[in-house]
Formats: C-alpha cells, structure tokens, sequence
C-alpha cells in the first residue's frame, strides 16, 4: 500500500463524494499519488508532508499545492473548515483527528485508511503506537461526523495487509454511496 504509485481503491471510490471542484487536504502525501488522482478529477489540492524530497516530485503539478510541514511537531497550519475534502493514507497521529474534521468545511469528506493492530503480523508496521485498535476509527470520527463507509480486515493486493477504512461526511445527511471498482 505505502510505496505503490497507484492511488487506494477506497480514495477512489469515495473521491466523488467531495464537492466538484473543491479543495482537498491531502495529509502526509508522500509523492503524491492521491494529490494526482484528485487534481486530475479538477479538485484543487494541499499536499503536504514532511518529506521535501518526496514533495519536490509534485513540483509543476497544475491544482496541486505541495507544502513541507512537521505535522507532529509543529502547529496545525490549516484554518477551520477550510476542506471540502480530507485524504489520509498509511499515516497515524492520533492527536492530529479533531484538527483534521475541524478542517472540513460543512458537508466535507474525510477518507482515511491506515493499518491497524494484526498488520505486525504480515509486515510493516508493527509499532502499536502506529496500528489503530479494532474499530478505532469509528470512535475517533463519531459523534463529530456520520460515517458512510468502514471496513476493517487483511487484504492481500497491491501486498498483504490488515487495515481500517473510512469514510465520513460532517452533517446528518446520508451520502448516495458510490458504485465500488
């Protein structure tokens, strides 16, 4: 999951849900994978990560904005409900989750997948303190947003893993969920 260059399946399937043309936080981004997929759908997006040398890849990328930012130990840069969208893949920083929904504008989508506890046993990581507890991610979302979509589980493809998928939208209304690829 982490070193592919292909955008996630779950961001794909769920990128349609954030308002046409809107700006999206793509948090820890590495080279960008997810920055590309959304800009090239026509959304304008923030890539940030830590890594200046993974960010210099999306240099000249038209609707992307990269930003080099220690999220861990440095301020939380973004104002409240800025986003319509939030995208976070194979990153885990506990403290950063009511940032990141605070970051979403009304009707805002936050797609997040990550590993979670079990991954230790197929491969990397296995530091607990970077592998959600079952269910994690429902309790750190809820109340706050309504979820549209969770799984958790092991998957084997693009390599084997055990990970947690959300999808959620700040207000009540249920989203019309889009068709899986």
């Amino acid at each position: 999951m982490h070193d592919s260059l292909s955008p996630s399946h779950w961001v794909r399937r769920f990128a349609p849900l954030i308002s046409q043309g809107g700006i999206v936080l793509d948090l820890a981004c590495g080279r960008g994978r997810h920055a590309r997929l959304l800009a090239a759908k026509g959304f304008r997006v923030e890539a940030v990560d830590r890594d200046a040398e993974a960010l210099a890849s999306l240099a000249g990328v038209a609707g992307i904005t990269a930003r080099i930012a220690d999220l861990e130990g440095g301020p939380w840069p973004y104002a409240s409900g800025y986003f319509d969208g939030v995208v976070v893949t194979n990153y885990l920083f506990r403290p950063l989750f009511d940032a990141l929904i605070g970051a979403l504008k009304p009707g805002g989508v936050l797609i997040y997948e990550t590993f979670m506890i079990g991954n230790e046993l197929v491969g990397r990581p296995a530091n607990p303190e970077f592998l959600l507890r079952p269910g994690e991610l429902l309790d750190l979302v809820q109340p706050a947003l309504t979820v549209v979509a969770f799984e958790q589980g092991r998957i084997d493809s693009p390599r084997p893993a055990v990970v947690q998928r959300i999808c959620a939208i700040t207000g009540a209304a249920p989203a019309l969920l889009p068709q899986a690829t």
